[in-house]
């Protein structure tokens, strides 16, 4: 079957748009989220047939449309970065459609603060451009230097300075898509409109499940750099830190960053004034007059708390911290590297997101549960989280562990990251928050996409049925298999 394949693909595309080097296919059967076991070579997943690197969205329409009517899987890809096992195979005849040879970018329109790119476009890329003639994306999430624009949109990504220019879907303007029986959808780009539901959201964040996204416009910024404030604090625990953030939010101030470290995740982050409190800091910038407002304001929220600050940290602290935040793809590597060597995993994450009353309530039941109930709680080197994503009526949680793997690279996932996972998910979904506040579904959360949902499933479940009848997108990403689930998860 592989070999027709190919020489069907050859006819669509060109023979060096077609990757089947066996190294290359192996790399393609996960993402990070099995990083350890893939260095140590134990994959337990198949490996696709072949990855694909479509130039245009007629390409792409002509790949779909032939894999819809051969029955075979694709996994559409975009920067790599994934973490939740989006992009990993669970189907022996699967094809990756990689799209980061679609990297032009159409047209900066400074006048209308919109850019237009092609899917394969890093975020990275387009920031340069844009900081060249004075503006910002405002979106940078720390994969930034290799993230795509494609794949962004896709796993309904945000960056660290949301709290003042929103997620990706409140930038995305409009977006071009094509789906699996080949029809091509062109949502325009105008500021607002009342026509119908809003049909952006079927493509932003559907995770390559329905549809592949290959042309976005989002909103530019202007960027005012000079303007930049930072200010830290040492706080004495998450309740009252979360306190201090809320009233910044609540009184209609958007630092470009808020964030509370608990103690334990302070640590790795400023082990150099962090001194076992909690840490809190805020980022403003924008407008000479907005900046000057919003540290009013950050300073009155602090005040109004001040029998539950420790002491104001240096701001030059925070800034060199923000300076060096970001990864390239030698740190990502350079992370494997440590991991295999060492046998130790540093940064695992679950993030969530709850209202303001729910969160401290949802930390403090986490952390309790780990420490009791996961019966190997004396191999974490780390336990704790960040809030650093706030919103008017609440704010994110994102859970940090790290721990020492003695067990066989295969098992790591089941013996230690998994557990942890599943009751941070049970206590978020007991206490009404959501199991996935940005990272998305991909697969190793689909067995709970259900109770995410509740009775509104089913609108999630008819998108599907409507734009890939036949199941051929990303199949296992966002909703449940039970068998895969079974096979490749609860093993």
């Amino acid at each position: 079957m592989s070999t027709h394949m190919i020489e069907e693909l050859k006819s669509m595309i060109s023979e060096e748009q077609i990757i089947t080097n066996p190294e290359a296919l192996y790399d393609a059967a996960a993402d990070r989220y099995k990083k350890y076991a893939k260095a140590k070579n134990v994959l337990d997943v198949p490996t696709p047939l072949a990855i694909v690197f479509p130039y245009s969205t007629e390409e792409v329409q002509s790949l779909l449309t032939f894999c819809n009517k051969n029955d075979i899987n694709v996994i559409p890809r975009s920067g790599k970065t994934a973490t939740e096992g989006g992009l990993e195979n669970w189907k022996d005849k699967t094809l990756v459609i990689d799209g980061s040879k679609m990297n032009d970018i159409i047209d900066i329109d400074t006048y209308n603060m919109q850019a237009t790119v092609q899917s394969g476009v890093k975020l990275q890329q387009l920031e340069d451009e844009l900081r060249k003639v004075g503006y910002t994306t405002g979106h940078s999430p720390q994969s930034k230097p290799v993230a795509q624009m494609g794949g962004l949109v896709a796993t309904r990504s945000i960056g660290q300075f949301s709290t003042l220019y929103g997620a990706i879907e409140d930038m995305v303007v409009g977006l071009e898509c094509v789906f699996p029986e080949g029809q091509v959808s062109k949502i325009k780009n105008v500021p607002r409109r009342s026509g119908g539901p809003d049909i952006r959201h079927i493509a932003i964040g559907n995770e390559g499940a329905l549809c592949y996204i290959t042309e976005v416009t989002v909103k530019i910024f202007k960027f005012f750099p000079e303007n930049n404030t930072f200010h830290g604090y040492l706080v004495k625990d998450i309740e009252s830190g979360t306190k201090m953030l809320r009233e910044v939010i609540v009184n209609g101030f958007r630092p470009s960053v808020a964030r509370l470290y608990s103690e334990e995740d302070a640590r790795q982050h400023f082990s150099h004034f962090y001194k076992d409190k909690c840490v809190l800091i805020f980022m403003a910038e924008g407008p000479e007059g907005i900046v000057k407002a919003t540290n009013e304001a950050i300073e009155q929220a602090v005040e109004k708390y001040s029998a539950h600050v420790i002491e104001k940290v240096d701001p030059a602290h925070i800034e060199n911290w923000f300076n060096n935040l970001n990864w390239e793809q030698s740190r990502i590597d350079e992370e494997i590297e440590d991991m295999v060597k060492n046998n130790s995993h540093d940064g695992f994450t679950t993030e969530v997101s709850a209202d303001w009353e729910t969160i401290p309530v949802l930390y403090n039941n986490v952390i309790n549960r780990i420490r009791n109930e996961f019966d190997r709680a004396d191999e974490l080197t780390m336990l704790g989280g960040h809030s650093s994503h706030s919103y008017l009526n609440g704010t994110n949680m994102y859970f940090v562990y790290n721990y020492t793997i003695n067990c066989a690279p295969e098992d790591e996932m089941m013996t230690y990251h998994h557990p942890i996972h599943q009751i941070i998910i049970e206590e978020t979904l007991k206490l009404g928050g959501s199991m996935c506040h940005h990272h998305g579904i991909g697969k190793y959360r689909s067995e709970w996409t259900k109770e995410e949902h509740g009775s509104a499933y089913y609108m999630l479940e008819k998108l599907k049925e409507a734009f890939d009848p036949k199941g051929i997108m990303n199949h296992g990403t966002i909703f449940p298999q039970e068998n895969e689930i079974k096979k490749y998860i609860r093993s």
